[in-house]
């Protein structure tokens, strides 16, 4: 895969910028600006050739028969935030998320924290909460429509302060321009 996207960022004229720190065994990511479903293509090229082990989580549902199989195969991770028994709580997805860290040795997640294409002036924060709970860096992972850039930025260190985080993240992120520029981080 490395040499395919290898091949797929010099054809489409992108460049790599940033690097994955040797050493690091789990980690979330944050893909921003989201505001295109070319975004995901893009980023996964960018992480095969940054040589980050990405997964992503998907509902359980979506991983049945011939999609699941290449949804897996590209990084997917089924959560399952359904009661382990009768009279139980459903999961939320912070916990189930922050649940796969304490079971793995190794796990990178990428994320989106608009948690949509379209423009919001809030992120979504259930990112933040799980690198908080299971004690982890927040990288800050990118794609830069406007100079055909992708890559991986600082690391974000929960401090639990979460507006003061955000507010960091987001005044990366207002300098990276997306495929919809009138979509990005304001």
């Amino acid at each position: 895969m490395k040499l395919i996207s290898r091949f797929l960022f010099w054809i489409t004229g992108w460049k790599l910028e940033g690097e994955f720190p040797k050493g690091v065994k789990k980690v979330v990511i944050t893909a921003a600006p989201h505001t295109s479903n070319w975004d995901f293509f893009y980023a996964r090229l960018a992480f095969y050739l940054l040589e980050v082990p990405l997964n992503y989580t998907i509902k359980k549902e979506m991983m049945v028969g011939p999609l699941g199989w290449m949804l897996k195969s590209m990084g997917a991770i089924p959560i399952d935030r359904s009661p382990k028994k009768d009279g139980d709580a459903r999961k939320s997805m912070v916990d189930a998320m922050a649940d796969l860290f304490n079971e793995r040795e190794s796990l990178a997640v990428m994320v989106t924290p608009e948690g949509t294409r379209t423009y919001v002036p809030e992120w979504k924060t259930g990112f933040y909460y799980v690198a908080l709970k299971a004690g982890v860096p927040i990288f800050l992972g990118f794609l830069d429509y406007k100079n055909k850039v992708a890559g991986i930025g600082p690391a974000i260190h929960p401090s639990g302060d979460v507006e003061k985080d955000i507010e960091t993240m987001k005044a990366f992120y207002r300098t990276k321009t997306g495929k919809y520029p009138e979509l990005g981080v304001k």
